[in-house]
């Protein structure tokens, strides 16, 4: 298995017994450069391989050539460190941002701009060289073109400048000093400084500075959420506890936090080696794919041009046959071109993306980057951690057990639910041993704040037990000091309890002995139990019935301590020095009071967002670094696991038989542990992906997430990836959307990630969802209302070279449809309301259910567009008829009308025309054109807030498509009415009849429209539906 040695890493698998391997000085920096360009991203992916933990400290000794005692010399470390280089992360390389600037100016949508202005300026210089009188046109419709794809590119630039910064936060993770032997002297020196082989001492409080191989440990605790997802902390000793490198006791990882204690090793890997380092290269190296919206575009682009370059080449070989000269067929050409493109678009998809990346930051949603507002609805698997994301990241007492009942303490985050038997003598015994035999403490000044949500010193459960006691019986610090402390005994792996002794001010016996720890080692001590306030005897009766509870409590995936008290005898005076490394004191013929549990309970929101997801046909796949049992708990508790589904393991339980007997396919959920997955071939885990409904996967590494995240892809899902830890980024990267914590999650995974959920909470995932389906459908509403106008843009030019009449609508008016009254309506369909319940559909499927699909064109330039392009030919010919010219008067009049010379051009009633007069009826006419259009997309926004339902049903809620409306006509008058536009625009001032020439054409659409959708609801799958629902 590679792993792309880099400068600054010694492989932690590396068996030969000598960590300095052989290497020519010049040739091999050279060989190191080249393998360092060259990440290994396959071995990246592999699970590591260390043998180091199973060494016995002889073997460690000779494999790293260090003495146990004195270090390194120093003298071999600055040889090691010249050798291997210094102990720090490789940065990735980074993409200027001059070339993020050039993609966002350069790719996507706006090439089809850039083609488009490319044309006009050849146009226009085709103009210039071979004609001496050639309107600017072209010129202005080029210039602004690249303008409006500049200023698009430099507001997408903006928006996303959040830019990828996934190494940096690696960096934060490193400590800055660390406290080595050399030599026999101890020494502080900078991290980076750490060779492999160094002899290293890290307390608590202390973040560990290198990969180190335990030789000796007092009391040491260590965080390894960041790394491994475990909310407690774990303990650590020099003794092999497995054979996993990630499990075993006696490994300290680098970066993450000592908490308590101190602990003395050998470093083993360092840099890129560790496992820390091999997350950070195999996060940084992963390439993000392409966002389904970004592949949305680039099929419409194709479609666009295609539909462009097919009527383009039909018309120039057309005007060839029509006898027209190759310089004016191509200018033809060109122009045909040029307006199929649709100049505004660009602008109205970047700013609808804004919009609902705004909409769903206010919901706690916070989008980096645009195009993943969209790629979360078209979400159709989601991948999600458990710790923090479906719990709440706090340990929370959920069960007791006492007087023979099991009873359900509230774990609600309010803290309004359950109560049980507090009139009980053996709970107010329970309650006391839960407070006083426990070493947390608030921190100072938190008063005021709800006990839930108070600051803690102590571990996880203590914690949990001391907010639980103040909640439920009394002051824990008034308990104290009526009964101070004056032994203890702390809890460690090998006894599994913890003892204290406290003074009695209120019993003629001075002093009580409690204990809590794992509940099988304190019925050891017992000799009676507490029922009712009373002692009994234990018998097997009290037996059997502990050993139920216990293994019920257990089942649930909660952490069950046991509880014992005994007051010690008289000759225990008060003052008495109690001995805790010789006991001289007893410890035998305790009462037993009873059981609490403990879990860190699912988020209330959680359940109704895993049901809510279940119903858009989205699956939630939970993976976790926790155990299979609480992972199992937790899954059944959010719904995940269905009430009634069963797992082989189930099956097998209630059939009473061997799980070997049971076929796996009968069972509709699965657990997976992390050990099965390292099994299992690409191919399996497919299979298991494929035909299970319901899914868990457990004690998980790093790259098991990538590689299940990988295995969801390559079953054509797009999947979402939920996490908080650095442990998640590489599957937060390579999601299609990964989507970090905000309050708990790690720097590194909100580098990572492309969406960062601001409240932690699941169920705004389920928001996000909603919102990234609605922007999805209004984007098709969007795209179909501005496509539209296009036909209405383009056939004035094609009848204007096939009839040689003359032109009906000119450039400029096109560019005031196209970047004025069409783009505010165009945008007010962002705001539209979701037709139906779009989280009752299955996600929708990128291979057949595009954004701009055959039916979509079909209805805008088939249709709809058809109909307005009568309506301003209607128009057109209206006023020209006005002016004296019939329509059948005008066919082949374009040469005549054209020509500068050419002052005395008869109409139909034998008047003449001066060329002036006749260009001032022709800019009139492409004003009552454009206007015409405004009055036909009036009826064309209407239809399109809609696909399906009657707008009668939808209603007239949104205030901006009001606004838009009321846009557009004030727009279309300004420009028609204000003096001067004559000469700017060459846009005349209309009468008042000419602007109801396409009233009827408005309403024939509106009517069109509601029929085409009640015969789709009246018949649904049928022809119509199948030909026109886009």
């Amino acid at each position: 298995m590679g792993l792309g040695v880099t400068k600054g890493s010694v492989t932690p698998h590396d068996r030969s017994p000598s960590p300095r391997p052989r290497r020519g000085t010049q040739e091999g920096k050279r060989t190191v450069k080249k393998e360092k360009k060259k990440i290994d991203m396959e071995g990246l992916k592999k699970e590591v391989v260390m043998n180091d933990h199973k060494l016995t400290l002889e073997q460690l000794s000779a494999k790293y050539s260090v003495d146990l005692t004195k270090g390194l010399s120093p003298e071999e470390a600055e040889e090691t460190l010249a050798r291997n280089g210094p102990n720090v992360l490789t940065p990735p390389p980074t993409v200027p941002e001059w070339v993020k600037f050039c993609k966002q100016l350069f790719l996507g949508f706006s090439v089809l701009l850039w083609v488009g202005a490319a044309l006009c300026f050849a146009t226009y210089g085709i103009q210039v060289y071979f004609s001496e009188e050639s309107t600017k046109d072209n010129l202005y419709l080029g210039t602004v073109l690249a303008v409006v794809v500049i200023i698009t590119g430099c507001f997408s630039y903006y928006q996303e400048a959040k830019s990828s910064r996934i190494m940096e936060s690696f960096k934060n993770l490193v400590p800055q000093q660390a406290l080595v032997i050399r030599g026999g002297d101890k020494m502080q020196i900078a991290v980076q400084n750490v060779v492999v082989g160094d002899l290293l001492e890290v307390k608590g409080g202390d973040r560990i500075p290198a990969d180190i191989r335990l030789i000796a440990a007092q009391g040491c605790k260590v965080d390894n959420s960041s790394l491994t997802g475990e909310s407690e902390p774990q303990t650590r000793s020099p003794e092999l506890t497995h054979e996993n490198p990630l499990e075993t006791r006696n490994i300290c990882f680098f970066s993450t936090n000592c908490v308590e204690g101190t602990a003395r090793g050998v470093v083993i890997a360092t840099g890129d080696s560790t496992i820390m380092g091999r997350i950070a290269t195999l996060t940084s190296g992963l390439e993000a794919g392409k966002t389904p919206i970004a592949m949305e575009i680039e099929h419409f682009i194709h479609l666009i041009t295609s539909v462009a370059v097919v009527l383009g080449v039909t018309f120039f070989g057309l005007s060839m046959v029509l006898g027209y000269s190759w310089l004016e067929a191509v200018v033809f050409l060109i122009g045909i071109i040029v307006a199929n493109v649709p100049e505004g678009l660009l602008a109205t998809v970047t700013v609808c993306l804004t919009l609902t990346a705004k909409r769903m930051a206010r919901k706690n949603c916070l989008v980096k980057n645009l195009e993943a507002v969209e790629t979360l609805g078209s979400t159709s698997t989601i991948c999600s951690d458990k710790t923090g994301t479906l719990t709440q990241n706090r340990m929370t007492v959920a069960h007791l057990w006492f007087d023979k009942t099991v009873y359900k303490a509230d774990t609600s985050e309010e803290q309004t639910g359950n109560t049980f038997a507090k009139d009980s003598g053996t709970w107010l015994i329970l309650a006391r041993i839960a407070g006083l035999c426990n070493r947390a403490n608030f921190k100072a000044d938190q008063e005021s704040r709800p006990i839930t949500k108070r600051e803690t010193a102590g571990d996880a459960s203590e914690s949990a037990l001391l907010k639980f006691i103040e909640l439920s019986h009394s002051s824990v610090r008034a308990m104290r000091e009526e009964s101070p402390k004056v032994a203890e005994i702390p809890f460690n792996s090998t006894n599994k309890y913890q003892m204290s002794i406290h003074l009695r001010e209120d019993s003629s016996q001075a002093h009580v002995l409690m204990m809590k720890g794992a509940p099988e080692r304190i019925l050891e001590f017992c000799s009676s139990y507490l029922l009712n306030g009373q002692e009994y005897p234990i018998d097997n009766e009290i037996k059997e019935a502990f050993q139920n509870a216990y293994l019920e409590l257990g089942s649930l995936g909660e952490r069950v301590l046991g509880f014992c008290f005994l007051n010690l005898p008289n000759t225990f005076p008060k003052g008495f020095k109690f001995n805790t490394g010789e006991i001289n004191f007893p410890m035998h013929d305790l009462c037993f009071v009873g059981l609490i549990s403990m879990i860190d309970p699912p988020r209330a929101a959680v359940p109704d967002a895993v049901s809510k997801c279940r119903s858009a046909g989205i699956k939630v796949i939970m993976v976790t670094g926790d155990h299979p049992i609480t992972a199992k708990a937790i899954a059944k508790g959010v719904g995940i696991i269905s009430e009634g589904a069963e797992t082989a393991e189930d099956i097998a339980a209630r059939l009473k038989v061997p799980i070997s007997q049971i076929d796996t396919r009968d069972a509709t959920a699965i657990v997976v542990h992390g050990s099965q997955l390292k099994e299992l071939d690409s191919q399996q885990l497919d299979h298991i992906l494929k035909s299970h409904a319901e899914i868990v996967f457990a004690r998980t590494s790093p790259q098991q997430k990538l590689i299940i995240v990988e295995g969801c892809q390559r079953l054509g899902a797009i999947v979402a990836v939920t996490g908080d830890g650095v442990n998640d980024s590489p599957a937060l990267k390579k999601a299609d959307i990964g989507i970090a914590m905000g309050i708990s999650g790690s720097d590194v995974s909100k580098q990572a990630a492309d969406m960062i959920l601001l409240d932690d909470n699941f169920a705004s995932i389920v928001t996000g969802v909603e919102e990234g389906r609605l922007i999805f459908d209004n984007l098709k509403k969007s795209i179909a209302y501005t496509l539209t106008s296009n036909i209405p843009e383009i056939t004035p030019f094609l009848l204007f070279i096939v009839l040689s009449i003359p032109l009906p609508l000119g450039t400029v008016t096109i560019l005031c449809i196209d970047l004025g009254t069409d783009m505010v309506p165009a945008i007010s369909l962002a705001y539209e309301a979701a037709e139906s319940d779009i989280m009752k559909r299955a996600p929708r499927n990128p291979k057949t259910e595009n954004l701009v699909n055959r039916r979509l064109i079909g209805m805008a330039y088939g249709q709809i567009g058809m109909i307005q392009a009568a309506a301003g030919f209607f128009t057109y010919f209206v006023i020209l008829a006005e002016n004296g010219f019939k329509p059948a008067d005008l066919l082949g009049i374009r040469l005549n009308w054209e020509n500068k010379y050419f002052n005395d051009l008869e109409d139909s009633y034998g008047q003449q025309w001066t060329y002036e007069q006749r260009k001032v009826v022709e800019f009139t006419c492409h004003t009552a054109f454009f206007a015409s259009i405004v009055v036909v997309q009036w009826a064309d926004l209407i239809i399109c807030k809609t696909r399906r339902n009657s707008v009668f049903q939808q209603g007239m809620k949104n205030k901006i498509l009001m606004f838009g409306l009321l846009e557009e006509t004030l727009l279309a008058a300004f420009l028609s009415y204000t003096p001067g536009m004559d000469v700017a625009l060459r846009m005349y001032p209309l009468k008042i009849l000419w602007w109801l020439c396409a009233t009827p054409y408005s309403l024939l659409i509106f009517i069109y429209d509601e029929m085409r959708k009640l015969t789709i609801r009246r018949h649904p799958g049928g022809w119509l539906e199948r030909e026109t629902y886009y």
